[in-house]
């Protein structure tokens, strides 16, 4: 494997733009695998997938008929190989990932004998803060371009007034959807697969389907209640369309369950700096642990497995550190 791993064509770097041959997900029975991530989200799934299609190719270059052909000591030359290839860390991170869980899965199965990725180490992804967005940011964000107006002054008839209540209809969607994403903290894809029936405007709550298929039920502010009653009783009804999913809550220009592409737009459309829409998953968690919010109670606001996971939102600003420290300390 040795010989083999220094002949490879590194001009062809992992999954090079050819789909694996059936012939070699077969050996490394992909397929099942796949079977096995169905209690994964859909982004990972995904993401595994590939990168274990990936290493399959390159490992195929290597000389490795199949997963028994595959040592500790090839999965570093990989993920070494990675990083010469550009890889940030984080995604090397998320290969090494996907191969351990990969491994551990086929010894599970027989499909090894012994699992090479046991104690493989990988790049810790960075260490980078989230980017949190700054309290006048978040204002302009919420605030901004809300339906206000939307609909006045648009002359020209008939056309002109339905281009107007839909495009008040659109503002409604937006302002809910950004503020369900704060007040809630949750994923853009928790988001995208919210139903009618996961929203309760009386208790104020939401239900969302998480990671691993597990459901939370959340707590969201009186603003953002409203912002959702205003949504689906005035706005949907004018955006919906006779085949739009009857269940979903948000739904695109298409009339269709809104995607995480559609949710990117509505962001970009309203933040005054460059960013993200999990920006505000991060700024809802480390905006409550500012405020003296419990780490677990984060957690499980986040639906995170672990406390771990958590943690990273720990960091606080100097000018946080100093307050803290002179109005507890005895001495300060």
């Amino acid at each position: 494997m040795g010989a083999g791993g220094r002949r490879l064509k590194e001009s062809a770097g992992p999954g090079g733009g050819e789909r694996t041959p059936a012939s070699v997900a077969a050996r490394w029975q992909l397929g099942e695998f796949g079977g096995w991530l169905l209690s994964r989200s859909d982004a990972t799934r995904r993401a595994y997938l590939g990168d274990l299609e990936a290493f399959c190719e390159w490992a195929g270059r290597a000389g490795c008929a199949g997963p028994t052909d595959v040592d500790r000591v090839l999965l570093r030359r990989y993920l070494a190989y990675l990083s010469t290839r550009g890889y940030a860390r984080a995604s090397v991170a998320r290969k090494a990932a996907a191969l351990r869980a990969y491994f551990a899965w086929g010894r599970r199965r027989g499909l090894v004998h012994e699992d090479p990725s046991r104690r493989l180490g990988s790049p810790s992804g960075g260490g980078r803060l989230p980017n949190v967005l700054s309290p006048s940011e978040l204002e302009i964000l919420l605030e901004g371009n809300g339906p206000a107006g939307a609909g006045r002054g648009a002359g020209g008839g008939r056309r002109a007034a339905q281009r107007a209540g839909r495009a008040a209809a659109y503002a409604l969607r937006d302002d809910a959807v950004l503020e369900l994403l704060y007040a809630a903290g949750i994923r853009v894809s928790e988001l995208c697969g919210l139903d009618r029936a996961g929203v309760d405007l009386v208790a104020r709550t939401v239900t969302v389907m998480g990671k691993g298929a597990k459901e939370r039920r959340l707590p969201v502010h009186a603003r953002c209640a409203d912002a959702l009653s205003r949504w689906l009783e005035e706005g949907r009804p004018v955006v919906a369309g006779p085949d739009s999913p009857s269940d979903a809550v948000f739904l695109n220009r298409r009339a269709q369950r809104l995607g995480p592409r559609d949710v990117r737009r509505i962001v970009d459309r309203r933040s005054p700096v460059p960013t993200h829409p999990h920006a505000l998953r991060h700024s809802m968690a480390t905006h409550l642990l500012d405020g003296g919010a419990d780490l677990r109670v984060v957690q499980e606001l986040l639906g995170h497995a672990s406390l771990r996971t958590t943690q990273i939102y720990t960091h606080v600003s100097r000018e946080r550190v100093v307050e803290v420290f002179e109005r507890a300390h005895p001495r300060a």
